[in-house]
């Protein structure tokens, strides 16, 4: 009886013409194995189709006489390293990252705008504002306290960035609720600051440090982290990186990346003058469906005059 050849053989097309006396037939991958073993093919018996000899009928040959499957060779001079591994499973939200960002990424054409914002008067007024935090016993406002603060205000001058893209219409909210990255040992959450437009700075970092700290517990509620327009994540700070460029959390059409603030020499109108000044790069990325190039940039316009005048963000 014919053998069904093995499921690892290449599918081979049936010659034109049956085999000779003469003549072997044999697949290619046999053919190889018989040269590196140095196995005379007249001397094996196919059991495949038509005769053909199989990779099945080498290895039969070869452990009938004794000797061991020659490995292939992996090339002159070649070796390959053995690699010490571990496999870890995927969490449960690192599953739902994946799977929002690659949907992100498939389907929404993202594009990035960066400017640098002097952040001298931002710091001078988070300095001020910490002061009377500390004398009333509440908690330090941080950099990222006034990013979320400048964005809602922003947003809220310039909502077409508050916005939504559905195969229907452009979905634009009224509600300006803000997701913040924060980064756990579980893997990336993004919790809200719902009408944050609205709120005070106090209010903004009571709630940015409860919902940070129910994020690395692991206990945020639905409530949560539902319902975001807008997102920033920031990765200046302790983490020290320049500037990058995020992946928008869908379905909204925006995410503000925030880089850390550095120290910079600025020439002044003499060629022996010059002062310093902090910057803080930052980059709006924007689904292009719904915010145009100059949308984008008159929202980070927005953004950087409330930075650069944070006075503004108290009236």
């Amino acid at each position: 009886m014919v053998q069904p050849a093995s499921v690892s053989e290449p599918k081979i097309s049936k010659p034109s013409q049956s085999p000779s006396e003469d003549r072997t037939f044999a697949s290619p991958l046999a053919r190889k194995m018989a040269e590196d073993n140095n196995v005379p093919l007249s001397k094996i018996k196919g059991t495949g189709p038509e005769g053909r000899i199989v990779k099945a009928d080498i290895e039969d040959y070869l452990a009938s006489s004794g000797k061991d499957v020659a490995k292939p060779s992996k090339g002159v001079g070649t070796q390959v390293p053995s690699l010490d591994y571990v496999d870890i499973p995927h969490s449960q939200i690192r599953k739902v990252t994946a799977s929002r960002l690659s949907f992100s990424k498939q389907t929404i054409p993202h594009y990035y705008l960066t400017v640098d914002t002097c952040v001298d008067k931002l710091m001078d007024l988070r300095s001020q504002l910490n002061s009377l935090q500390e004398a009333s016993g509440g908690k330090r406002i941080s950099v990222n306290d006034l990013v979320i603060k400048a964005a809602a205000l922003a947003l809220r001058k310039v909502p077409q960035c508050n916005s939504s893209w559905t195969d229907e219409y452009i979905r634009q909210y009224n509600d300006v609720n803000i997701n913040v990255a924060v980064q756990t040992e579980n893997g990336l959450y993004v919790p809200v600051v719902k009408d944050a437009d609205k709120k005070g700075l106090s209010k903004i970092t009571d709630e940015v440090r409860l919902l940070a700290q129910k994020a690395k517990e692991n206990s945020l509620k639905p409530e949560d982290y539902e319902g975001g327009t807008f997102t920033v994540s920031n990765l200046g700070g302790s983490f020290g990186i320049k500037q990058f460029c995020a992946v928008i959390n869908p379905p909204q059409a925006a995410i503000l990346a925030v880089g850390s603030a550095e120290k910079r020499v600025i020439p002044g109108n003499g060629a022996e003058q010059f002062k310093f000044a902090s910057y803080m790069a930052v980059t709006l990325s924007c689904d292009h469906r719904v915010i145009d190039g100059a949308i984008g940039a008159e929202w980070l316009k927005a953004f950087k005059g409330y930075i650069e005048n944070p006075e503004s963000m108290l009236l």
